[in-house]
């Protein structure tokens, strides 16, 4: 049988003489760079077919980065807001330790004005009730806490403590309905009753005669009588002074100094001494600030 494929000499030449001619034309190349022109048009030509080659890889590639970078992108968004958020809080806490700092350096400063001795005392809950207002403060008898013992910020007089237990006491505001202290005004000496009206923001100057020389913006502070209150602590300012016809008192509002509503430490001042055990088991049974009958 005859072979498909058949080896002829001339074949043989062939191949011999296109490896010379390979080997020449690299050589020539190489040497005197006369190909370049041709070697440019080739790169040229297949240019496409490698672009075409390589899309696939690149398209890859640019895929597989850009999920890289939206994961990267999405780690750092999301330990940026946790950070943010700590800042926040941090910041927060600053914020309070600020006005916190500044309320105690009001409160001493205060302290130090005073010629009584006090007890600094943190608020423990309030109660705003427009029938009840009073609050509750940290400090008991074991600190030396009695019935009666008057309480005050940095701004004036707050109230008084009308129920004390072993760790904690609670004070009568000024502006509760029931309290009332005998106050003078700082220009002429005039003085009045400032009873609480159940507002936080206002109380009633009573008893004060419709040619009464008051004016709006005219100090109020604590006169001492009824032996409840020292003599000289800031009470309230007046801010509204009515007329009402056909009444003999006119109608005199006044603005307390304390932030009843906003302060968070107070001042117990020691200004008698300590009620008897039997007083203090019967606190409904002591004398709050003095009424009207109490001034004369």
């Amino acid at each position: 049988m005859e072979s498909l494929f058949q080896r002829s000499a001339g074949y043989n030449l062939k191949l011999a003489f296109l490896c010379i001619l390979s080997i020449t034309l690299m050589t020539v190349d190489h040497r005197f760079n006369h190909l370049r022109f041709i070697r440019s048009l080739l790169r040229d030509a297949i240019y496409p077919i490698e672009y075409l080659v390589n899309v696939p890889s690149t398209v890859m590639d640019t895929i597989a980065e850009n999920a890289k970078t939206q994961t990267m992108l999405r780690h750092q968004v999301e330990r940026l807001q946790s950070e943010n958020q700590t800042f926040k809080v941090q910041q927060q806490r600053m914020d309070m330790l600020i006005a916190e700092n500044k309320r105690l350096r009001q409160l001493l400063g205060s302290a130090e004005r005073l010629q009584h001795q006090v007890l600094i005392a943190e608020l423990l809950s309030i109660d705003l009730d427009p029938f009840r207002q009073q609050v509750r403060v940290n400090k008991g008898t074991s600190s030396g806490v009695y019935i009666g013992q008057p309480v005050i910020d940095a701004s004036g007089i707050m109230g008084q403590i009308t129920e004390v237990s072993s760790l904690s006491s609670m004070a009568l505001l000024i502006s509760d309905p029931s309290h009332a202290i005998p106050v003078e005004l700082v220009r002429n000496g005039l003085r009045s009753i400032a009873e609480g009206t159940g507002q936080p923001d206002q109380l009633s100057l009573l008893y004060l005669p419709q040619n009464a020389d008051v004016r709006v913006g005219d100090r109020i502070i604590s006169s001492g009588l009824g032996g409840i209150f020292p003599r000289g602590y800031p009470v309230a300012v007046i801010h509204d002074i009515q007329y009402p016809p056909a009444q003999p008192f006119a109608t005199v509002y006044a603005r307390p100094t304390a932030l009843l509503d906003r302060s968070r430490e107070v001042l117990l001042i020691a200004v008698q001494k300590k009620l008897s055990a039997t007083e203090t088991e019967s606190p409904e049974k002591t004398r709050l600030s003095p009424k009207v009958g109490d001034v004369d």
